[in-house]
């Protein structure tokens, strides 16, 4: 029988992130079979996700996917539990309105939710705060709490607290000063980055199983009503077709949603991975090329001084080799980063700012045919980036969902996409499609294998 239960939040910082990977970490000791997802466009709480579990944590975002899709995406990977961990606060989404949002996630995969709340500096005052979130909609889908930085004195008189005002306490969890995790200008730090996080974890699970009520989540979790995997659904779906495309990843590069893998695989694709930090050049078979985002700002002189692939990326997108490169990866392709040389394949430098630009949800709407769409073919997308470039480009539109502002985005062509917004493209399957279609265009004209590291 399938379980699952989402841990959403009062707010950002409440510890839902904490708590998630905590409850991952307990709930993995069991040997239960367990899945993770995280709501919104996130890349990094994922990653986490992936320590604690080993197996894949996919996205659940209501801004790219309708509730349908959302279902499909849930059940394609759900386990014999799975925890969803929302995002910002519970019913915090685009507008006024809170659309898009972690309840709007919960409402279309039918699961129980768990609200976070930090209850440090308050008492009677919880109750307020517990009863304000599971009135606000009439089917919040709220049936507990967990209380972050807390005492076990102090949890005692909040556990009543909680069922005065409509909810079962789950338990809490104190500061865990050794099992912290420290954040930079686009989040946490990933947990490749953390030497010591298989043991932050395994305090983190002993703390979750001392502290929460792991049974009682369990059956929680077990109230949710099964979601019927569709028809067809899963790895029977992909293209008999097998086109290598060389994908970045490394400490630099590793802002990957799965669900991008899956779709290109789907497409015909074949993930041959390769790492810009270390390899000398791009992998002999690409018949494509991803390049995604991550945090090449952090490796800039390592980034900058490997000449040999730098090079060989340089000749690949001048020879034609279709290219998708988001974010980091578009920096990558800039002359430089800061200064530092890059790859050089978009002639103009690219430089840091002191704070997010153009940040958020768009829909992008292509200006001209390229390689993902022609004119006026539109994907849902998102930005958050505190870099900027000499010319971001102009072969897409994006405008907010708001629709009050809009900007000229992407270096697009017949081989290439490459800019700041970062895409997920199950949003527009299409646009995988037709990138396949021009690897094999692209295998065709150069060869089989055609390789890329002449000098």
């Amino acid at each position: 029988m399938q379980g699952r239960v989402l841990i959403a939040g009062t707010n950002s910082g409440c510890g839902k992130t904490t708590v998630s990977i905590a409850l991952l970490a307990a709930l993995k000791r069991r040997g239960l079979g367990m899945s993770a997802f995280k709501c919104g466009p996130d890349y990094i709480d994922p990653m986490f996700h992936r320590a604690v579990l080993g197996v894949p944590s996919c996205n659940l975002d209501p801004f790219f996917c309708g509730p349908e899709m959302l279902r499909k995406v849930f059940a394609r990977h759900a386990a014999e539990m799975s925890v969803i961990e929302g995002v910002m606060g519970y019913y915090d989404g685009i507008g006024e309105d809170g659309d898009a949002s972690t309840y709007d996630v919960a409402s279309a995969v039918d699961a129980p939710v768990v609200l976070v709340v930090n209850a440090r500096g308050m008492y009677t005052s919880a109750g307020a705060v517990i009863r304000g979130f599971k009135d606000f909609r009439p089917d919040s889908r709220i049936k507990g709490v967990i209380f972050n930085g807390v005492s076990g004195m102090v949890y005692a008189g909040l556990k009543g607290i909680a069922e005065k005002a409509g909810v079962k306490a789950y338990g809490y969890l104190t500061k865990v000063p050794e099992a912290e995790i420290g954040s930079r200008h686009l989040g946490l730090i990933t947990a490749a980055e953390i030497e010591d996080l298989q043991a932050r974890i395994a305090v983190l699970a002993a703390k979750a199983e001392e502290c929460i009520d792991i049974d009682g989540l369990i059956g929680l979790a077990r109230t949710a009503p099964e979601i019927e995997k569709a028809e067809g659904q899963g790895a029977g779906t992909a293209s008999a077709r097998r086109i290598p495309i060389a994908i970045a990843k490394d400490q630099a590069f590793c802002f990957i949603y799965q669900e991008n893998i899956e779709a290109l695989q789907e497409a015909g694709f074949t993930p041959v991975w390769f790492s810009p930090l270390k390899d000398a050049a791009l992998p002999e078979s690409a018949q494509a090329l991803y390049l995604p985002g991550g945090y090449p700002e952090l490796y800039l002189k390592e980034l900058s001084e490997n000449a040999p692939m730098l090079k060989s990326i340089k000749n690949a997108v001048a020879a034609g080799l279709p290219t998708f490169a988001e974010c980091g990866g578009f920096m990558y392709l800039h002359e430089s980063i800061d200064g530092y040389p890059m790859a050089g394949a978009i002639p103009c430098k690219a430089y840091r700012t002191e704070k997010l630009q153009r940040f958020g949800y768009v829909t992008l709407t292509a200006a001209a045919d390229n390689m993902f769409c022609r004119a006026g073919g539109s994907i849902r997308a998102h930005e958050f980036h505190y870099y900027d470039s000499e010319d971001p480009g102009s072969g897409f539109k994006a405008a907010k969902p708001t629709g009050k502002r809009g900007w000229d985005c992407v270096h697009a062509s017949e081989t290439l996409y490459a800019g700041f917004p970062h895409l997920y493209l199950p949003a527009n399957p299409e646009f995988a499609k037709n990138f396949a279609e021009k690897a094999v265009g692209y295998a065709a004209n150069n060869g089989k294998a055609a390789g890329h590291a002449s000098v």
